[in-house]
């Protein structure tokens, strides 16, 4: 069925509308409800449970089946194949820079603590990112800005944002973003995406000195 031009332009105005929840939503978890109850408080976990009740909802609403968001296995190792190389020019400078500037360490994980102690917890992390932003952001953005590298940019972005005030976990991210951005538009795979979230941040988190990304702290909380 042929969709008018202003049906098709309130479709748009309406994914642009849930990207701005979504996103404010987030920020807010990150700058008032993380610095006034800590990482480890309860209330934190009202943003983070509206954000996913929100996406959850939307995907009923639009219709959306599990496989068409990437949770999927079929273009699994096509979205691997399209990682791969920016993931190992990326792993490659990270680890020369970690092994020139003194810096590299496998074990090191935020706080001191070892990542090799947390594999479950850092690929879930890394899935549940990944499932908000290209599940969820991207597929909005492709619906209000059309596929390409305009919605890849607002993917990018706003992962940037959502780590302010860190510059250089911005600055990764951003990157990062954009990868995963585009591999999700030529091939959905949530599980890809999540698992190379996991890999490049332990690798960052391993070359990087501790310091410089501020043991990974956004919000507030980058000033403690």
């Amino acid at each position: 069925m042929e969709v008018s031009g202003s049906g098709l332009g309130e479709a748009r105005a309406l994914a642009a509308w849930e990207i701005v929840v979504v996103g404010t939503t987030t920020l807010v978890g990150e700058w008032v409800v993380l610095a006034l109850v800590g990482e480890g408080g309860l209330p934190l976990m009202f943003p983070v449970l509206t954000v996913f009740v929100f996406i959850f909802l939307s995907h009923r609403v639009r219709g959306e089946t599990a496989r068409e968001v990437g949770w999927r296995l079929d273009n699994f190792w096509a979205a691997v194949r399209l990682l791969l190389p920016s993931m190992l020019a990326a792993a490659l400078l990270l680890v020369c820079f970690g092994w020139y500037a003194g810096t590299l360490d496998f074990g090191r994980w935020k706080g001191g603590q070892s990542i090799l102690g947390l594999p479950l917890l850092s690929l879930l992390w890394g899935l549940l990112q990944q499932y908000v932003l290209q599940g969820f952001i991207n597929r909005r953005a492709q619906a209000a800005l059309g596929s390409g590298w305009t919605s890849i940019f607002l993917v990018g972005l706003l992962f940037a944002v959502f780590h302010l005030p860190n510059p250089w976990l911005m600055l990764a991210t951003f990157a990062g973003g954009l990868l995963w951005g585009w591999v999700y538009q030529r091939a959905p795979n949530l599980l890809a995406v999540g698992i190379s979230h996991g890999l490049m941040t332990w690798v960052l988190i391993s070359s990087v000195p501790p310091a410089a990304l501020h043991n990974l702290r956004v919000g507030f909380k980058y000033f403690s």
